[in-house]
């Protein structure tokens, strides 16, 4: 692959199609028999996954296979993985070779193993004998060799060097900082394979209960032909603009990203209708293939699927999808639209052409597509009315009659789709682009946006489970694939009925194939991620970490942000993202938590999951080892590093937004009002473009270095106006210990006071500190004190801390001190929210400044156009 793009070969529909199943699926696709066994497999884990997330999978299904359903979704992955993946490149493809057979029966049976000898591990208590150490032992090897297969070599090998750490973390040769006492092999087998708390622990379970579903939905919703639909409808809409195609990619591949988790198979699917188009206005190869790689990887960052991200922020940070998807949503949002900006100043900066004779009207497109998001939105949110007026007038027969009115909404769009041609991809490559008009086309896809309709309404309205929502859509899935075609046969009055719903039956048959092969990595990166996750638990190395970090960065912030966003880095270059967040985060999510709460700062634990999982995705983007990017250059014919690192620095953004919510939490929506976060997506908005303008040296005209360093510290002051403010007047009025309890008596209910903790550390004896957030109650400043479980005792100027009382909320924030040395756990500081002016008036100046340089660069830019 990488000598073909450096000989500026564009790779074939047919190569491009085995580059990404290479990647995906698997490269292998025996034909015969052979290849209908392992579809039929396929399929059968695809209703198995379905029947699990359905509302009757408890009556469908026996209790012992729902309750050991992580095993069985593992055993059909490792199976397909030595089916579908060839051991090495010389392997055949066409055929699987005896040895992969008995591989993947054997990786079966020890998947499965935890569910066949079920009593057997129960009674025990959980324990394992030595049969239960083989099996494990051999499980571990055949998982290992499954996910090198599927993932690459990097998953495997970073999995190996956590398992061997348990084993020989006693050694001599291992840095005495991270040094344990080691576990036997029956231990470390029992804690990976045997217990829920390695392999078969959250990750899988997240994969086996909600991913499934959701990368189904997207498998199927792009066979119905909503991804042509998609890419068509953003072509329509930007098309005709400066550097048009470019922005459609952008468009294109966000709406691809929602329903997609690969950044591969989103780059190859848009780009290859996109990237020749933007080469044909102006850009260059890697340019070109850039924008798509931008695009397409930060689709990963778009709710609700977020490559499966989502799901495991759930369980690891143990707030509901809702919130996670709230939290998520602004930071995405505003990237993708700082990337549509990024190609319109290239655009502009090349005075690139425009496609198709259609006169040019910005404001219209935007206000047009702005409108589109907006009854969209609304129409998710306005569902929940009508159906609650159902609900309240006929509760018994409620879900009859939504289910009724929902086959004649869906009859009625497909009843419009039929009025118009079915939509067939276009030829990029043509003499002549005919830009597809959206007045027109718009009707041929409503009915694709019902099932995403549906999927919102369940996850935001009726805020059901991930699984469940995604069950209802897939559901209707399954009605649109099997009738979309005989419905529009009908409508256009042609009788050949029965064969379009035999071509039906064939989309869905191919979409749940294609949707159980597009599993077998994340299901195999989420097991493998399982013995990194059981190694942290067992060994306690996750507390290690914490002290080697804080050493490293000699307690600095944002020196240790840095390197936990170059650790995600370089993990990112060999795994895939999924498996990257989850090993970075139960590696490093707690420690800049802890950390940051030393340094005074309370970071929500969101943020720092947010935080790695954007680091992550650019290892997608970032040479040597980009994946996308190569795929990118594998469309464009350019040269993939060249195109990664461009494609780097149009992602820059991608990077600085984690810094900004970390330290900036309303970027995240996290306890703002509705009228807060209007303001602050308009002002984020602003400054992530300011922002780009600065680091593109483009604003109104070609900026002078002078212009966009000032550009970007506009865009800091308004991504961040309480760091000024800070200097202005300070946020908190230092109280001494002793008054706590005045002070807070003195306090509004619900003012948030940050009390500083010191006191020996429960594993070293070595003091630390950190700090907790106390909210004031209604019943005064004792009241208070009481609620949050603190135990003060002052003595001899110094106000000592007891051992909280167990359930109350400061006993989990102080669980890491030792309360029984000698020397005493004390509160060193009490710090009082000041009055202080709003941080918003901060904006004031930056904008200010702003308007400056934009009345400079006018000035200049007329001056440049009169003298040309």
């Amino acid at each position: 692959m990488t000598s073909e793009t450096q000989g500026n070969r564009p790779l074939s529909e047919e190569e491009l199609q085995a580059l990404v199943a290479s990647s995906d699926s698997g490269a292998r696709n025996p034909m015969g028999s052979v290849g209908l066994f392992l579809a039929i497999v396929a399929c059968i884990w695809s209703i198995f996954q379905v029947l699990l997330a359905s509302p009757v999978a408890n009556l469908v299904l026996p209790g012992s296979v729902v309750n050991n359903s992580r095993q069985i979704h593992l055993a059909f992955a490792i199976f397909l993985a030595y089916a579908a993946y060839p051991a090495l490149k010389t392997s055949p493809t066409d055929r699987i070779p005896v040895q992969d057979w008995i591989l993947a029966l054997m990786g079966t049976f020890t998947a499965l193993y935890g569910y066949i000898f079920y009593e057997k591990i129960v009674n025990a208590g959980g324990k394992g004998d030595d049969i239960d150490t083989i099996f494990a032992a051999i499980g571990l090897v055949l998982l290992f060799e499954g996910a090198r297969r599927a993932l690459g070599p990097a998953m495997a090998i970073v999995a190996s060097v956590f398992l061997l750490y348990v084993f020989f973390g006693s050694s001599e040769l291992v840095p005495d900082v991270i040094r344990w006492k080691g576990a036997s092999l029956d231990r470390a087998m029992e804690q990976m394979w045997i217990t829920s708390e390695g392999v078969f622990g959250i990750a899988l379970g997240v994969s086996t209960k909600f991913v499934f579903l959701f990368v189904l939905f997207g498998a199927l919703l792009d066979k119905a032909g909503a991804g042509n639909y998609f890419i068509k409808m953003a072509f329509g809409a930007l098309g005709h603009l400066r550097g048009g195609p470019a922005k459609a990619a952008v468009v294109g591949s966000a709406a691809t990203g929602l329903i997609s988790g690969s950044s591969i198979a989103n780059v190859v699917t848009t780009g290859t209708f996109t990237i020749p188009l933007m080469k044909r206005v102006g850009f260059s190869s890697e340019q070109a293939g850039s924008v798509e790689v931008a695009s397409s990887v930060n689709g990963q960052i778009m709710p609700p699927v977020m490559g499966a991200a989502a799901f495991l922020m759930v369980e690891y940070v143990g707030i509901s999808y809702v919130e996670v998807i709230t939290h998520a949503f602004l930071p995405a949002a505003i990237s993708y639209i700082a990337l549509i900006y990024i190609v319109h100043l290239e655009a502009v900066k090349r005075n690139m052409p425009t496609l198709g004779n259609r006169e040019v009207n910005l404001m219209r497109t935007a206000l047009g597509m702005l409108s589109f998001f907006l009854v969209f939105a609304g129409l998710c949110y306005g569902t929940q009315f009508p159906v609650d007026a159902i609900e309240a007038t006929a509760p018994d027969a409620a879900g009859l009659i939504i289910t009724v009115l929902v086959a004649l909404v869906y009859i009625a769009l497909v009843y419009m789709a039929a009025q118009v041609p079915d939509l067939e991809p276009d030829d990029p490559n043509a003499k002549e682009v005919e830009l597809p008009d959206v007045g027109k086309i718009y009707k041929a896809g409503l009915h694709y946006l019902l099932p995403i309709v549906v999927l919102v309404y369940f996850l935001m309205i009726e805020q059901k489970s991930p699984g469940l929502s995604a069950f209802w859509a897939t559901a209707l899935l399954f009605v649109i694939l099997l009738t979309q075609k005989p419905l529009k046969a009908l409508f256009r009055g042609q009788s050949n009925l029965l064969h379009n719903f035999i071509d039906g039956v064939n989309d869905l048959w191919h979409g749940m194939v294609d949707g159980a092969r597009n599993m077998i990595g994340i299901a195999l990166a989420t097991a493998t991620a399982g013995v990194i996750v059981g190694t942290v638990t067992l060994t306690g190395v996750g507390q290690v970490m914490a002290d080697l970090v804080e050493f490293l960065s000699g307690g600095n912030l944002i020196l240790m942000l840095v390197m936990v966003g170059l650790l995600s880095l370089i993990l990112g270059m060999g795994l895939p993202t999924t498996a990257n967040y989850i090993v970075v985060s139960s590696l490093m999510a707690g420690v800049v938590v802890e950390l940051g709460a030393q340094s005074g700062l309370i970071v929500p634990l969101i943020a720092v999951h947010l935080f790695v999982f954007y680091f992550g995705i650019m290892a997608d983007v970032t040479p040597p080892v980009g994946l996308a990017s190569f795929a990118a250059a594998a469309v464009s014919g350019g040269d993939a590093i060249r195109t990664g690192f461009t494609a780097f620095f149009y992602s820059l953004r991608t990077v600085a937004l984690p810094f900004v919510f970390i330290f900036n939490t309303d970027l995240l929506l996290i306890d703002v009002t509705w009228v807060e976060g209007i303001l602050v997506a308009v002002t984020a908005t602003i400054a992530i473009l300011v922002f780009t303008a600065g680091t593109m040296g483009y604003f109104l005209t070609r900026s002078r270095i002078y212009e966009s360093v000032a550009l970007v510290a506009i865009a800091f002051a308004i991504f961040r106006p309480g760091f000024f403010m800070d200097y202005i007047q300070p946020p908190f009025t230092q109280v001494q210990p002793a008054e706590l309890v005045s002070a807070l008596d003195e306090a509004r209910e619900g003012t948030e006071v940050r009390l500083k903790v010191a006191g020996p550390d429960f594993d070293t004896g070595e003091m630390t500190e950190t700090t907790l957030v106390l909210t004031v109650g209604a019943g005064g400043g004792q009241a208070s004190v009481d609620q949050f479980g603190l135990l003060l005792l002052e003595e001899d100027g110094t106000v000592k801390l007891e051992e909280p009382m167990f359930g109350t909320p400061a006993q989990p924030m102080m669980d890491g001190f030792d309360f029984y040395l000698d020397d005493p756990v004390s509160l060193t500081s009490v710090k009082v929210p000041a009055d202080q002016l709003p941080k918003e008036l901060i904006f004031i100046p930056a904008l200010l400044l702003l308007g400056l340089i934009a009345l400079m660069q006018t000035g200049r830019a007329r001056k440049e156009e009169a003298m040309a």
